[in-house]
């Protein structure tokens, strides 16, 4: 049993997940781990540069070339580019280390990006924005259809190709959605103000005006 157990432990430091780090434990204490700060603080500059003059400039020039409107865009290119770090770590825990770190990074960058962008944008912004509900509430509304039929799938711990790709026909049908999103907010705000009744501050403005003589 000894000798099983030491044979799998063996192997295991023989073949890691990962690289193993170029520097020792007592090194990263001394200050090597400096370097490792650095080095991702490196990363995080190079790509807020690639996306800022090269990526998000080519999703630009393929939306015009392509005729997309805004919103199909910002569902389809623009939410691609943006999840593009969510999509390498899902491939790198899928077929790389064997976890569940993809399932953690989609659902945290998620609130992520709810509470810190959304957040931080409105905190440092010099100009006054102007916000309405419909976008809140349409993408509130199909997010939370999406974590609800992922959370049904997931009730024995495994997903299987038909409930993958039920969670992709939820995303096409997201984005043939956004297609008609300006029709159908209007539909939808026509219906809720069809019977608004205008606040007055007075009745006097309720009276016919007299006459003079």
């Amino acid at each position: 049993m000894e000798e099983a157990t030491f044979k799998n432990q063996t192997a295991a430091k023989k073949d890691p997940l990962f690289p193993d780090d170029l520097f020792t434990d007592e090194q990263r204490r001394n200050g090597a781990i400096i370097l490792h700060i650095i080095g991702v603080i490196y990363m995080f500059v190079a790509l807020a540069i690639v996306c800022d003059e090269f990526f998000v400039p080519s999703l630009d020039v393929i939306i015009e070339k392509l005729g997309i409107t805004d919103d199909v865009a910002g569902a389809t290119f623009m939410a691609a580019g943006g999840s593009a770090p969510e999509l390498f770590t899902s491939i790198m825990g899928v077929f790389v280390s064997f976890n569940d770190v993809g399932i953690g990074t989609i659902v945290g960058s998620a609130v992520f990006n709810i509470l810190f962008v959304i957040g931080m944008c409105a905190l440092f912004s010099k100009t006054i924005l102007s916000l309405t509900w419909w976008p809140l509430f349409r993408d509130c509304t199909f997010y939370s259809v999406s974590l609800l039929t992922l959370i049904y799938f997931f009730r024995d711990n495994k997903i299987y190709w038909w409930e993958a790709l039920v969670l992709f026909i939820i995303y096409i049908l997201y984005a043939v959605f956004m297609k008609f999103n300006q029709q159908v907010e209007r539909c939808v705000k026509k219906i809720i103000y069809k019977n608004k009744v205008t606040r007055v501050r007075s009745t006097d403005q309720l009276m016919p005006a007299r006459i003079k003589a």
